[in-house]
């Protein structure tokens, strides 16, 4: 994998659900330069002098509290992947990282209030999967198999991780786990995704959305981006998100809908998993959660009942709060 360079600070014109643009207008002024003695000129040249390191340490600070930037590494087959990343100030000092992965043919700005929060306290990050967001679109590697393989080159830095998976995002971080182990992992919270257990997701629902995208691909995103939400977004944010899904060709695309393993293969790998398990979810998948609490001891559930499948933008304080409350009991 190759060296990860400090980029420039991320530009986004149009951030989704949050502005992270902060003014600060300091003003100041000296009247009479020229009538002041040379003892008082240079003394008042020290006092600027002063107040303009103290104001570039505050701005300075400013800056990195929450400032999220963009930055990218080669994959072992070439490609180049996109992620975003707060808090690197605290990647030294053995905290935990917190390392998000999105959910299908979804960016990881969508993960901006999370980052921007907690990378207040913590190094948190988050991968654009190939053919998403900023990534490199691939020619090939829409598999469980390569993205699992692309969730460990980008976690190899790294040696205390809380892994966070949405939707796909979820059983790839299962895969993960499944080919390479939990070795790096302090804990995993998935979200709202099927884990294998009873009851299953509504019978040829897949199917049909897969025939929608072969049918009127635009339509067919255009209508699975709006439903994701509760709370409102822009059009124009939305418009952005439906265009950039169309990235990967469509049969890649569908691929990641299809991965060829029984529902109990995640079950397996979710139960097999000994450290601590996060479940949250919306009512979809409530009956799941409560299942899994059952036959997997020490599984901790959330349920949002009001927020849409991205349940961290509809509501990212109750979402922030309860990753920061995990993480903070993680060992």
């Amino acid at each position: 994998m190759g060296t990860r360079p400090t980029l420039n600070p991320l530009i986004r014109p149009k951030p989704i659900c949050l502005s992270f643009l902060f003014l600060l207008g300091i003003t100041g002024r000296a009247s009479n330069r020229d009538c002041l003695s040379p003892t008082a000129r240079h003394c008042s040249l020290a006092f600027f002098g002063l107040l303009g390191v103290a104001l570039f340490i505050m701005s300075t600070a400013a800056a990195s509290d929450g400032q999220i930037l963009r930055q990218s590494f080669k994959t072992s087959d070439g490609v180049r992947l996109s992620f975003l990343e707060s808090g690197a100030e605290h990647a030294s000092n053995g905290s935990i990282t917190i390392a998000f992965i999105t959910g299908w043919s979804m960016p990881a700005s969508l993960w901006q209030k999370q980052l921007a929060e907690l990378g207040r306290t913590y190094h948190a990050l988050a991968l654009d999967p190939r053919g998403q967001g900023e990534s490199e679109v691939a020619a090939s590697g829409y598999t469980a198999e390569r993205r699992a393989t692309d969730i460990d080159e980008f976690l190899r830095p790294f040696t205390k991780v809380l892994l966070i998976g949405w939707s796909l995002g979820a059983l790839e971080s299962l895969q993960y786990i499944q080919m390479f182990g939990p070795e790096r992992l302090a804990g995993l919270a998935l979200v709202d995704s099927s884990v294998g257990e009873e009851p299953s997701p509504g019978a040829g629902s897949e199917g049909a959305f897969v025939k929608e995208l072969r049918q009127d691909r635009q339509r067919a995103l255009g209508g699975f981006i709006h439903a994701i939400f509760k709370t409102r977004q822009s059009e124009a944010d939305l418009e952005k998100m439906i265009h950039g899904a169309q990235q990967m060709t469509l049969d890649n695309s569908i691929a990641l809908l299809s991965y060829p393993f029984p529902r109990t293969h995640w079950k397996q790998i979710a139960h097999g998993f000994t450290k601590p398990l996060l479940y949250v979810v919306t009512p979809q998948f409530e009956a799941q959660a409560h299942n899994l609490q059952k036959t997997r001891a020490h599984t901790q559930i959330e349920v949002f009942r009001s927020a849409g499948h991205a349940l961290f933008v509809d509501e990212p304080d109750r979402f922030n709060g309860l990753i920061e409350n995990f993480a903070k009991s993680l060992p």
